[in-house]
């Protein structure tokens, strides 16, 4: 790059990442100074919004951060085995941060300019007379937890299996009248759901049938009588809480 040529400045909002992560992609941050485009970690006291998102996807915080609005005018950079379906790109662990650096290069550096024509008289085939392909069956989810912060976390695991479609409740109450008036795909219930004793409302909500479809409930701690309880009663999988998102993931994978 030469003296005259002024760097292009591009802010990343960085989300989740061990320490160890975070240092280097600091020294990415540094490198990229002598590039034709050069990247700096964002903060709300940035003069410019950020342009790009880097995610880990293994973290608590990324998930919340994809419910929550901020991130819909960004690219997503994904790093985890699963990336959402809006993800710009997405990388594995080990990061290789070279390859990150590069890949951002070629997203915002300046396209080089073309010196040939294009042909723009395509050959017209006529409308497509093809019957349309015929809609799959909607799928549709049931979130029933008390806590905010953690129905957001649930439905960004959800749409992160393509489950987008997702009604919530806040109490027991809640949660029967919703399934006497829907049919769920899958049904995620906090043990802790209040206005009902626990056990008693999973009873419920296994005994209405195919109207929660695969019932999973997270609860804090379960020990193994808990889960041998809950399996009697019809729960597909009992989860630690916050649950862990590489279960989570592989159950709703299989719904």
């Amino acid at each position: 790059m030469s003296a005259q040529e002024k760097p292009q400045r591009v802010f990343v909002r960085v989300i989740g990442f061990s320490d160890v992560e975070r240092h280097a992609l600091n020294s990415m941050f540094r490198l990229s100074e002598d590039h034709a485009v050069s990247y700096a970690l964002w903060t709300p006291e940035a003069p410019e919004p950020a342009r790009i998102a880097l995610l880990d996807g293994e973290s608590y915080e990324a998930p919340l951060a994809l419910a929550s609005s901020g991130l819909e005018d960004v690219q997503l950079a994904w790093v985890g085995a699963v990336a959402p379906g809006n993800a710009w790109r997405r990388f594995s662990r080990p990061i290789a941060w070279p390859e990150v650096l590069q890949a951002m290069d070629e997203l915002f550096a300046p396209p080089p300019e073309l010196d040939f024509d294009l042909d723009v008289h395509a050959e017209d085939t006529g409308p497509d007379t093809q019957p349309p392909e015929p809609e799959a069956p909607r799928r549709r989810a049931l979130i029933a937890c008390a806590s905010r912060e953690d129905r957001l976390y649930l439905r960004a695991r959800l749409a992160l299996a393509d489950l987008t479609q997702a009604d919530e409740a806040e109490t027991a109450a809640q949660v029967l009248e919703l399934l006497r008036a829907n049919r769920y795909t899958v049904s995620l219930v906090d043990f802790g759901l209040p206005g009902h004793d626990a056990w008693d409302l999973l009873r419920e909500v296994a005994q209405s049938g195919e109207a929660a479809g695969s019932l999973i409930v997270i609860k804090a701690r379960p020990s193994w009588p808990d889960r041998l309880r809950a399996r009697r009663q019809g729960v597909r999988a009992l989860l630690d809480k916050p649950p862990p998102p590489t279960d989570l993931h592989q159950l709703l994978l299989k719904l």
